[in-house]
């Protein structure tokens, strides 16, 4: 849960930087009214627009703050002036509150910290409860530095803040004009509440970066995945095909190692298969005219031969002393039918495979 909710306090850090970040630069580019409210020793506001290069400019009304309402009402233009514009307000002097502090000159970089530990003692608020800046720092003859501080409290700039709110400010400014001996007077900006972006309500720029940000993302895991998809994929069609290119270059330093050229293996093979026709002609070379054979069958290098003959136990030893049959034998019984004048013989042998030219 901790790691969750670090992770939040960074994600919302960045949105809020991007944010600010985008502001700051449209800031720049887009023109917004800027409106100055001073406050007046009765109490009331004096809205005053500041010129322009081009534009409206209305004249000024004066209202109280009824809660953060003004009193009377703003006319239109007014209330259309004070949508999208920044605010600047002037506090009365007497309501802020302010003071000479003094520095060692390297402590310059750390006068944020320095002077928030302070707040307690330097003002009856808490540093929650009060708004407060200083000046910028000026040099003095011990090498140290300078600085005027002031601050009010928050419920003081509260009904500021609320009409700027109702009225849809792009962001509201409080200043304090004090001064510090015979110096001239500084303005310190006590405030500065951005309201909304000043591109303008209808964009929200802190969901559209999170919709980017969640979207890139989504768009960076699909990627992902596709990627390690399709590399597994063309892993195993490289496997496949290097299996097959290791094999036919094994096949291919068999054949060069002298073991015989294709041609050669054809010979080869030939030399070492019977032909049944080869097998056919040695055996009507073998058997005696008065033999006739019913069946023949070449089953690899077996032969097994039935037929009739006037004597049957005279085939063996033919066909023993032919080159191209060894191991003749009966593979059945021979046998006499009473209308037959002949037997009927069933012999068996293993057939040479090489036939050589005389044979």
């Amino acid at each position: 849960m901790a790691i969750i909710s670090e992770s939040r306090q960074l994600f919302d850090g960045w949105i809020a930087a991007v944010t600010g970040a985008v502001d700051a630069v449209a800031g720049r580019f887009v023109r917004a009214r800027r409106i100055r409210l001073a406050e007046g020793h009765d109490g009331t506001f004096t809205a005053t627009m500041v010129p322009a290069k081009s534009g409206q400019v209305l004249s000024d009304v004066s209202f109280d703050l009824d809660n953060g309402r003004p009193r009377p009402p703003l006319p239109a233009d007014w209330m259309a002036a004070f949508c999208g514009g920044w605010v600047e307000v002037y506090l009365r002097s007497d309501h802020v509150m302010n003071r000479l502090l003094d520095f060692p000159s390297r402590a310059g970089d750390f006068l944020d910290g320095m002077i928030r530990a302070q707040i307690d003692r330097l003002t009856p608020w808490t540093v929650n409860d009060a708004v407060f800046g200083w000046s910028a720092p000026a040099m003095t003859a011990d090498d140290r530095i300078e600085v005027v501080f002031a601050a009010t409290s928050k419920l003081k700039v509260r009904p500021v803040l609320q009409l700027a709110q109702a009225l849809d400010a792009a962001s509201v400014t409080v200043y304090a004009t004090v001064s510090a001996g015979a110096d001239t007077p500084a303005r310190i900006a006590l405030l500065d509440e951005p309201l909304r972006s000043v591109i303008g309500p209808k964009v929200n720029l802190p969901r559209l970066l999170r919709a980017i940000l969640l979207s890139a993302g989504a768009a960076a895991a699909a990627s992902l995945l596709i990627s390690i998809y399709l590399g597994g994929s063309l892993q195993s069609d490289l496997s496949d095909l290097q299996l097959r290119i290791s094999q036919r270059r094994a096949a291919l330093r068999l054949d060069a190692s002298g073991s015989g050229s294709g041609i050669d293996l054809l010979a080869k093979r030939k030399q070492t298969t019977p032909s049944s026709v080869m097998v056919l002609e040695a055996i009507s070379r073998v058997l005696p005219d008065s033999t006739y054979v019913t069946e023949l069958r070449i089953e690899g290098d077996k032969l097994q031969v039935v037929g009739m003959t006037q004597d049957a136990p005279s085939l063996i030893r033919l066909m023993e002393q032919s080159p191209q049959f060894t191991r003749a034998t009966f593979f059945a019984p021979t046998t006499r039918a009473a209308n037959e004048s002949g037997e009927r013989f069933h012999i068996e042998a293993h057939i040479n495979a090489h036939f050589g030219a005389g044979s």
